[in-house]
């Protein structure tokens, strides 16, 4: 079985992301980048461009907040048509209950960690959420290179899924492309985050394509 790409809109033409929508139709989701300048050095989308991707997109919305208060804001985008939405360790004040209201409307819950954030930070969380996402570079712009030591961490992270009786979704968001996807699916991944691999390609399509053959 091949893992999920969610194609990240972060390097998509965003004066024509409905345009956009079209040229992906083999994604599994699409990943919504939402910055906010404080919790990372850079600002995307908020609220009313997440509302109107929701309407135009024909794939669920993978929304991850890179912000600085999540408590406060995660369960609007839920209100907005984000099918689930993934907020940070490092940001997140209760992560447990904030999972809970998320669940309360109807989303999936995630928790992301930093490259430097070890899984064990996230371990007693686990059981609460729906999806882990390791961030294989630092957050904040696309573009970067893949962080060698990402497939341990996430070969630790499937370990500890695996012990708990229930399914979460284990995703990488960085540097992924053909190279790289093999490497985080032998480790236990079931989806990967792609943006300038996908969208700086001349047919983004085939480039999922590519990274669903490469993560068999």
């Amino acid at each position: 079985m091949s893992v999920c790409v969610a194609p990240s809109i972060l390097s998509a033409d965003l004066a024509n992301l409905e345009a956009e929508m079209s040229r992906i139709p083999s994604a599994d989701l699409v990943h919504v980048d939402v910055m906010d300048g404080q919790f990372v050095p850079n600002m995307t989308f908020g609220l009313p461009v997440v509302e109107r991707l929701a309407e135009v997109s024909p794939f669920p919305l993978d929304t991850h907040l890179m912000i600085a208060d999540p408590d406060r804001w995660a369960t609007a985008y839920v209100d907005c048509g984000a099918a689930s939405v993934t907020f940070h360790a490092e940001a997140v004040r209760a992560p447990v209950r904030l999972a809970r209201e998320l669940h309360k409307r109807g989303a999936k819950a995630g928790i992301a960690i930093n490259p430097g954030t070890p899984v064990d930070f996230v371990k007693d969380i686990l059981p609460f959420i729906d999806r882990l996402l390791v961030m294989s570079v630092e957050p904040g712009f696309g573009g970067q290179e893949f962080i060698d030591e990402t497939p341990a961490k996430v070969a630790y992270a499937r370990h500890l899924i695996e012990k708990l009786d229930r399914e979460i979704d284990l995703e990488v968001d960085g540097g992924m492309s053909p190279v790289t996807v093999p490497l985080v699916a032998a480790a236990g991944a079931t989806t990967v985050v792609a943006g300038s691999a996908i969208f700086g390609a001349e047919d983004p399509d085939q480039a999922i394509r590519r990274l669903h053959a490469a993560g068999r």
